[in-house]
């Protein structure tokens, strides 16, 4: 198998963290979204939406998509599991996940994209053109403290985001407030549930993938 990544990125970094945590070691083939490489004709042949990650297993089929990715991964490689271990837990995995993609990650990247200038006419992922709103940028920031705040009372409440053990929920919510960073945000000292819960995930060795 083969994992096309950018270092950089939050999104490969959710799937670096999955393989991480399941003490799999996959290829790494490196796509410079800087200068674009997401966009030329070789890699759209592996991911015609023209995003990273993609994962493209040995019979040459790729998978796209952070959730896809976990997915086949979780049912080829079920121990530890991350995605739930009943119907229920599985249920609230996904639940917990979802309202930090949407709550969380988006809002730093509507802050960060509408922004940055590299991403001048891009401000969506994807292989079409979006302009930026500059207006957006504002808006992005205020979901993103909204966010953390929503993160605090949730963590105030159980260990860890969608329970009592480390899940997706919280690998993307890690990356989510790591990648607040690059709009100069962090948590906020008095939000003391969320700090606890971060000092944890950044502690376990994944974090480093």
């Amino acid at each position: 198998m083969k994992l096309y990544n950018h270092e950089a990125a939050p999104n490969p970094r959710r799937a670096r963290i999955f393989i991480a945590e399941k003490g799999l070691e996959i290829e790494t083939v490196n796509v410079d979204l800087m200068k674009g490489a997401q966009f030329k004709d070789d890699f759209r042949a592996v991911n015609p939406w023209c995003t990273v990650p993609a994962l493209e297993l040995d019979d040459g089929t790729t998978i796209s998509e952070v959730q896809g990715i976990w997915r086949y991964l979780e049912a080829a490689h079920p121990e530890p599991p991350l995605l739930g271990v009943d119907a229920k837990d599985a249920g609230i995995v996904a639940m917990w996940e979802n309202r930090v993609m949407l709550d969380g990650l988006q809002a730093v990247a509507e802050g960060f994209r509408n922004f940055v200038k590299g991403f001048k006419g891009h401000a969506l992922p994807g292989p079409d053109g979006y302009e930026q709103i500059p207006e957006l940028v504002e808006r992005g920031r205020l979901r993103t403290e909204n966010f953390f705040k929503m993160l605090d009372r949730r963590l105030g409440e159980s260990e860890y985001i969608a329970g009592d053990s480390y899940t997706a929920a919280d690998i993307t919510a890690q990356v989510t407030v790591d990648f607040a960073g690059w709009i100069k945000m962090e948590l906020p000292d008095e939000l003391a549930n969320a700090k606890r819960w971060h000092d944890t995930v950044n502690s376990r060795p994944s974090a480093k993938a």
